[in-house]
Parts: structure tokens; C-alpha cells; sequence
């Protein structure tokens, strides 16, 4: 598993934006309308989905 450059940026988005962060990463699939989802429901959420896409790659 390689860190990319612009996986630090991805992360402090996914942190204050959770779909930009996932959108930049995967763009406009299933988990980025699932993260929506999840970040109307509850902040925190929507976060940890966040960042598990970004780390998971």
C-alpha cells in the first residue's frame, strides 16, 4: 500500500468535507452518494467512511 502525494489533502478534506474527499478519490460512484447519505445522517459518520475509502486504496 503506497501513500500518495495527494492523500494528505484527501484526508483534511475528508475531515471538513467528507464527499469532496471520497469524490476525489473514487469520483461520482456508489460511495460518494453512500457518503452523502451518511453525512446528512450524522457528521462523524460520514467521516469514517471518508477516510476508510481514502485509506483502503
Amino acid at each position: 500500500m503506497a501513500i500518495e502525494l495527494s492523500d494528505p489533502i484527501k484526508i483534511i478534506l475528508a475531515i471538513f468535507l467528507p464527499p469532496v474527499g471520497v469524490f476525489l478519490e473514487v469520483g461520482l460512484g456508489l460511495h460518494f452518494w453512500l457518503n452523502i447519505v451518511l453525512t446528512l445522517f450524522g457528521f462523524i459518520p460520514g467521516i469514517l467512511h471518508a477516510l476508510y475509502i481514502i485509506l483502503a486504496k
